[in-house]
């Protein structure tokens, strides 16, 4: 690894992705009601919270990396032919080694969310095992794929939650959020490479749409100040409407591609409303924080 050098494995964890993944564990605390006890120096005021933070935060990392790189490993015969620009295929990584630092990154996650409950420990584990059923199963199938996909999502988002046992068993519905958001851009980015996937961009977009109905019902049940989500999901309409309509309009792949990125990003900003919805416009703005950070890698790193 030495010899060939880190960046190009960097390259295959998709850096800029791994911070939205950060984003669903901090959405998570905010459905657990854990930044408002975190707030008042009430049940966490004793650090607790801060280290339940960072090993659920390190262990989404591990889980995410660690998937997503395996997805390369999958595809290498095939990105040989479509993308030998990629870091295997082109040769700048090892498959081996590659197939190492996965294993390692998953092992990390399950370690890491271990050191807050058992509880945890297993959801790390279920999304570990759906990341690489995706990477060598799910993607090929036409409906079970999306939703396999979005399962990893929204295991993420439970990982977060389960801080808080006795709330994740009363809002684990929650979940199904970005179970619906990753379905659909699991199902537009299928264009990626050869285009002309009309249908689906449309259906991805009525998928959107519901996302947005979703969490502002969800902020008007849960609080009286649920007009201060709306700033969070006119920011989400502004980021990924635009792209897919230029993605219906072209089918072109290069327009269906700048679509995925965008939709990718916005995780975050999905995030960041969720957050806003169970735990006020502050907490979402502070899941709002990781935005740039994710914008900044992905002008360094690629996003799909």
């Amino acid at each position: 690894m030495a010899k060939q050098g880190i960046f190009p494995y960097l390259q295959l964890t998709r850096p800029a992705n791994v911070i939205t993944a950060i984003a669903d564990i901090w959405a998570g605390f905010a459905v657990a009601g854990a930044w408002d006890y975190m707030a008042t120096d009430y049940v966490y005021g004793d650090g607790d919270f801060w280290w339940n933070l960072l090993w659920l935060s390190l262990s989404t990392i591990g889980l995410y990396a660690g998937g997503v790189a395996f997805n390369d490993i999958a595809d290498a015969e095939l990105d040989a032919l479509e993308r030998p620009e990629r870091p295997i295929p082109s040769g700048r990584a090892s498959k081996s080694y590659a197939t190492l630092m996965s294993l390692a990154l998953l092992v990390l996650g399950v370690v890491a969310a271990s050191q807050v409950s058992w509880l945890s420990a297993g959801i790390a584990f279920g999304v570990a095992v759906f990341a690489v059923g995706y990477d060598y199963w799910g993607k090929h199938q036409r409906i079970l794929g999306p939703i396999n996909m979005g399962l990893c999502r929204s295991g993420n988002l439970l990982l977060g939650i389960s801080v808080a046992p006795e709330v994740l068993e009363k809002i684990w519905p929650v979940a199904l959020i970005p179970l619906i958001y990753v379905s659909a851009i699991t199902m537009i980015s299928r264009g990626e490479v050869h285009g002309k996937n009309r249908n689906a961009l449309y259906f991805g977009g009525v998928m959107y749409g519901s996302i947005f109905l979703v969490i502002f019902a969800m902020a008007y049940i849960q609080s009286p100040g649920y007009l201060q989500v709306l700033p969070f999901l006119a920011l989400l309409a502004y980021m990924i409407f635009p792209p897919l309509f230029k993605a219906i309009k072209t089918q072109e792949p290069k327009f269906i591609g700048k679509s995925v990125k965008a939709a990718v990003i916005s995780l975050i900003i999905v995030n960041a409303s969720i957050a806003a919805a169970f735990s006020g416009w502050p907490v979402g703005i502070i899941v709002l924080l990781l935005l740039p950070i994710s914008l900044w890698l992905a002008k360094k790193f690629a996003v799909t």
